[in-house]
């Protein structure tokens, strides 16, 4: 093949024949570059174009064997001794150097290493906490008369009005407990004399527990009370619920 004054070997873009073909053109391929050597640069981009670029670097480079050499593999004499890495590769940025053992997050409330939850036994064991809580209480209380700071008054009162709250919230708890257990106790006996057990829906419950709660608000006389902020939360409610209002020529 000849261009530009140059003769290439013949079947320089066919597949490499076996035999001494490769030796062959290798000294070919080498008076090539000999020759492309004393050229100028104006004439080998030319010659670049002419030929196309595959056809250049192999006439330039040779050709260059696809096969690839498997990696080596490193050995240590010793397991104590470093890994020996090759430095042809680029070593990463999270390479692990101590293999350290990852911590893994157990929580007990989901776990069953931890054993079942059994409400009751729950509370007797921690029944200590409402002793603490109570002596917490009567030192906010002390600590709310002698503060003088009105920001600091009002954050005390918001942490005692919410301990009552908790307080209030556990004893309706308790209560609405015993009344279960003795429900529970009634049908049991029930069931024991061969008649079949009934037992209450959720919503009936809750009218009974809305009966009771509202006759012990009438003993006590808190039942306009209780009433009014029902009412001013029902009317928060159905604010919310109505669609918002453009009016025009005021701000959003």
């Amino acid at each position: 093949m000849t261009s530009g004054g140059i003769d290439l070997p013949e079947g320089s873009t066919s597949r490499e024949e076996p035999g001494g073909a490769d030796s062959k053109d290798d000294a070919e391929y080498a008076a090539i570059r000999e020759e492309l050597s004393h050229m100028p640069f104006d004439e080998l981009q030319e010659l670049k174009e002419r030929l196309g670029s595959k056809v250049y670097k192999q006439a330039m480079f040779g050709k260059q064997s696809r096969c690839k050499t498997k990696g080596k593999v490193f050995s240590r004499l010793n397991k104590n001794r470093p890994v020996e890495v090759s430095s042809k590769k680029p070593v990463s940025k999270f390479r692990e150097i101590v293999a350290v053992k990852k911590k893994v997050a157990r929580d007990p409330r989901f776990d069953d290493l931890s054993g079942e939850y059994n409400e009751s036994h729950f509370q007797r064991t921690y029944s200590f906490i409402d002793n603490v809580k109570d002596r917490e209480k009567k030192t906010l209380m002390k600590t709310l008369k002698n503060e003088k700071d009105p920001e600091k008054k009002e954050q005390i009162q918001y942490l005692i009005n919410r301990m009552n709250q908790q307080e209030a919230a556990s004893r309706q708890k308790q209560v609405r407990k015993e009344k279960d257990k003795e429900v529970m106790k009634k049908e049991f006996e029930v069931v024991k004399e061969g008649k079949k057990p009934f037992f209450l829906k959720k919503a009936d419950k809750k009218k009974i527990e809305l009966a009771e709660k509202y006759k012990e608000l009438k003993e006590s006389g808190k039942v306009e009370k209780y009433l009014s902020k029902r009412r001013k939360k029902n009317a928060s409610k159905d604010r919310k619920r109505l669609p918002s209002r453009h009016i025009k020529g005021q701000a959003s």
